[in-house]
């Protein structure tokens, strides 16, 4: 398991990270939210590249960035799981959460949070499309 330590004593690097689909919410969503965070003097991690390239590794580099923030802004979209990239976000965000009290704040953005607890509408169906060919073990993450 990856090494995490107590956040009781820690420093944070960032206060927030936030992780989001950049097609569906980049412009709209996104912008709005780093210039209220930045203008209360919130520092805030997030992804400046306009699309991760398909099939991008995920980065040792960005699970450092997640684990060194305060607070995880989830925002769910429709089309948030059709990017694994985006996915693998999220298990290592979880993670955070569990192993050191990361915060975490869902924001779901067009999409019913029951779809995306349940997995049903179409959240579900871009989940599952994405999840094609990938082991049970992956999927459950």
């Amino acid at each position: 398991m990856a090494s995490y330590s107590s956040s009781s004593y820690r420093t944070w690097r960032f206060d927030v990270f936030a992780s989001f689909y950049g097609g569906d919410i980049r412009k709209a969503v996104v912008s709005y939210l780093r210039r209220a965070l930045s203008d209360k003097g919130i520092s805030i991690a997030i992804d400046d590249e306009q699309e991760m390239e398909r099939g991008a590794t995920f980065s040792p580099a960005r699970k450092q960035t997640i684990r060194e923030s305060r607070i995880s802004i989830v925002v769910l979209s429709k089309n948030y799981a059709t990017s694994s990239w985006s996915l693998n976000e999220l298990v290592e965000i979880l993670e955070c959460k569990d192993y050191i009290g990361q915060i975490v704040i869902p924001f779901f953005y067009s999409v019913d949070p029951l779809d995306v607890r349940r997995q049903t509408g179409d959240f579900g169906h871009v989940f599952k499309k994405t999840c094609e060919g990938k082991t049970e073990e992956e999927r459950r993450r």
